[in-house]
């Protein structure tokens, strides 16, 4: 049975769908002139500059209070440049900066680039306080203490909105101290409201109590992501689905739209029917629903299963008419204040390739400066090389946040040396253990051997082939691509102790570069002898 124009068009107005392509299909172009809320937008919507612009004018054609969204953080999760690796070397770099005068700066050229190529809406700042070994926070996070996370977090939100851009803190009410990964299971805060409160929600409470220095008047957060996690002292089911939680952010003093991360991931749903995970979002407070995306046909699918699900929910009674209009009010509030802040930029609030690429010109400048500032070298040797080495990446674990395990460590060591040989080939898979046995026999000549790293945890496989391939060649040299201070202490309890150490902070371009730089000529980052 077909719904109602008016109930179809409000169940649309609480959903933010991806989809594949790089021009709206017919599914999404329909719903786009039925109400829909918004989209967003994934790497495989965004292969340049020039594109993203021309298919964000594309939906803002189709509806011009369309919310186009996307999660640009800079360093390792970007959508706007996933192809060829960040500008920006990305959170945990601005935290060990710790200039938060430079992070508003950097927040700013990052939101005239969004800008610039017409999104509206960025899913950023991360405002998760960071512990060591988390699965999927990391290095997207401004570092491990609350006070830092929460200074960062507004002065970068502060940024993209000068920028022209709206913000949007993640992950609520805390991510940070989980250790699994919810885009494949469902991870436990076991804090207590106090811990909390003195942890977690101390960056969201201050950002959320910045009402200065907008540029209209706006608080820092325009929107709030809740986190897929369960916190049992707020409430039995997963953040984005408790009310507890919408109820808190609102204590907390959030005014606009609730938005839940995307819904196909497995902490709430199996990937392919996300209906039922989308009535209790609603019903647990949340405004905007992200469904995510299958970069494929089943995009549709996806989308079709939330909007039965919701419009089954109205006619039962399960959801009310009230509740979604609700919703769709703080979402028309927010459309009308993100587009009087792009007008209020005047000819820089204009959307297009070129600007976008002027505005990227801008952003890499900065992100450089950022990426000198933080990424350096420690240990008791120089890691200057001699020559071209073998590169063997030890990262086993899929960044699923950033749809992948970037090797722009590996790219910006065969610019510099054209010579290197990279392990595993491009494309290729990891070894296994007899492979990786094999190599460490192979890497014993003269060449120098760089070592990219993510999580040496112990009694991790990442450490023990570190370990092995320290015994064959102490003089290695480790790129350490995760959070910088548990780096360097996992690698300092190593057997043969810490190796030439390049703490990249990421594994975006502007990291890769830094790190590079230094690999070839030492630098005034470089701490030899801690």
């Amino acid at each position: 049975m077909s719904a109602p124009d008016a109930t179809l068009r409000a169940v649309h107005g609480v959903l933010l769908p991806g989809f594949s392509g790089t021009t709206p299909p017919p599914w999404l172009a329909d719903a786009a002139r039925s109400g829909l809320a918004g989209v967003v937008l994934f790497a495989h919507n965004t292969p340049d500059l020039a594109a993203t612009a021309a298919l964000t004018a594309s939906l803002h054609d189709l509806a011009p209070d369309l919310l186009v969204a996307t999660d640009e953080e800079g360093g390792d999760v970007s959508r706007l440049e996933a192809a060829t690796g960040s500008s920006l070397p990305g959170a945990a770099a601005l935290g060990v900066a710790d200039d938060a005068g430079l992070t508003r700066d950097t927040g700013e050229a990052l939101g005239r680039l969004l800008t610039a190529a017409g999104v509206d809406l960025d899913l950023a700042p991360v405002l998760d306080v960071d512990a060591p070994g988390n699965p999927v926070i990391g290095v997207r996070a401004f570092g491990t203490d609350p006070e830092a996370v929460a200074r960062h977090g507004a002065a970068f939100a502060r940024g993209l909105q000068r920028g022209g851009a709206g913000t949007c803190a993640k992950h609520f009410p805390g991510h940070g101290s989980t250790t699994t990964d919810s885009h494949l299971e469902l991870p436990v805060v076991a804090a207590d409201l106090g811990t909390l409160r003195r942890r977690d929600l101390v960056p969201f409470a201050a950002a959320l109590a910045d009402d200065g220095a907008g540029p209209d008047d706006a608080p820092a957060l325009d929107t709030l992501m809740t986190a897929h996690v369960v916190v049992p002292a707020l409430g039995p089911a997963p953040a984005s689905l408790e009310p507890a939680v919408a109820a808190l952010a609102r204590e907390l003093g959030h005014a606009g739209p609730v938005i839940t991360d995307a819904l196909d991931m497995r902490a709430v749903s199996d990937g392919a029917d996300v209906g039922e995970a989308a009535v209790r979002a609603v019903e647990g407070g949340a405004d905007l629903l992200c469904l995510g995306t299958t970069a494929g046909r089943e995009d549709e699918a996806l989308f079709r299963s939330a909007v039965d699900a919701l419009v089954d929910a109205v006619r039962t009674g399960r959801l009310t008419p009230e509740r979604l209009a609700a919703s769709r009010r703080r979402t028309d509030a927010l459309v009308a204040r993100l587009r009087a802040r792009r007008a209020s930029l005047g000819a820089a609030g204009v959307p297009g390739a070129d600007a976008a690429r002027r505005a990227q010109e801008s952003l890499a400048a900065i992100g450089a400066d950022v990426a000198r500032r933080a990424v350096r070298a420690v240990g008791p040797a120089s890691p200057v090389l001699a020559g071209a080495p073998d590169v063997v990446d030890l990262r086993l674990r899929l960044d699923h946040a950033a749809g992948r395990t970037a090797t722009h460590v590996q790219r910006a060591v065969v610019a510099r040396w054209p010579g290197a040989t990279l392990h595993p080939a491009p494309g290729g898979p990891a070894p296994d253990d007899a492979a990786f046995d094999r190599l460490v026999g192979e890497l014993a000549g003269p060449r120098p051997v760089v070592v990219v790293t993510r999580e040496p945890v112990p009694g991790s496989v990442e450490r023990s082939r570190l370990a092995a391939l320290q015994r064959a060649r102490p003089d290695l040299v480790v790129v350490h691509t995760g959070v910088p201070e548990a780096g360097e202490r996992w690698l300092a309890a190593l057997p043969g102790g810490l190796p030439a150490t390049v703490l990249a902070c990421g594994t975006g371009r502007a990291n890769a570069e830094a790190a590079v730089a230094l690999l070839a000529a030492a630098g005034s980052r470089t701490e030899v002898g801690r």
